[in-house]
C-alpha cells in the first residue's frame, strides 16, 4: 500500500507574479533551495513546461555530501499549479493561491521510503520556509 502524501504550506507576503518568478527562475532557485545554512545550491536548471526537465544541485558547504534533485514536469499552469514526477517516480504537486499581496503555496508530495515521514516533512518545510524568507526579503 502506498504511503499517504505529505502536505506542507506557507503564505508568502508577496504578489503571485513575484512568487512565481522566484520559484521558477534558476537565478533565484540557487538562492533559496536548501534546508539549512550549512547547505547551498550551486546550480539549477529549469525547463518549465509539460515534458520539460529540471535539476537542482544541493551540496553541504563543507563538501561532505551533495545530491541532484530533479524530474520532469507533468503539468504547468502559470500562477496556479506545477506538478512533476521525480526521478524515482514519486509525484509532487505545488499549488499557488493568490490573495491580493499574499500568495499561499501548498506542496503535496509522495514520501520516499528511506527516511521517516516527519524528517521528510521537516526538510521540505525548511526549504519552503527558506523560500519564503528569500522572496519576502527581495
Amino acid at each position: 500500500m502506498a504511503a499517504e502524501p505529505i502536505i506542507i504550506e506557507a503564505t508568502i507576503e508577496a504578489p503571485i507574479e513575484k512568487v512565481w518568478e522566484t520559484w521558477t527562475k534558476p537565478e533565484h532557485i540557487t538562492q533559496w533551495s536548501f534546508a539549512s545554512e550549512d547547505w547551498f545550491t550551486p546550480k539549477a536548471e529549469n525547463d518549465l513546461r509539460p515534458g520539460g526537465e529540471f535539476s537542482t544541485r544541493m551540496e553541504a558547504k563543507d563538501g561532505s555530501f551533495g545530491f541532484d534533485f530533479g524530474g520532469i514536469y507533468d503539468e504547468v499552469t502559470e500562477h496556479k499549479l506545477i506538478s512533476y514526477t521525480l526521478g524515482d517516480g514519486r509525484k509532487v504537486k505545488i499549488e499557488f493561491e493568490e490573495n491580493g499581496n499574499e500568495t499561499k503555496i501548498v506542496e503535496t508530495f509522495d514520501p520516499e521510503d528511506q527516511n521517516p515521514v516527519e524528517m521528510q516533512k521537516g526538510g521540505w518545510q525548511a526549504i519552503l520556509n527558506n523560500y519564503k524568507k528569500y522572496t519576502e526579503g527581495l
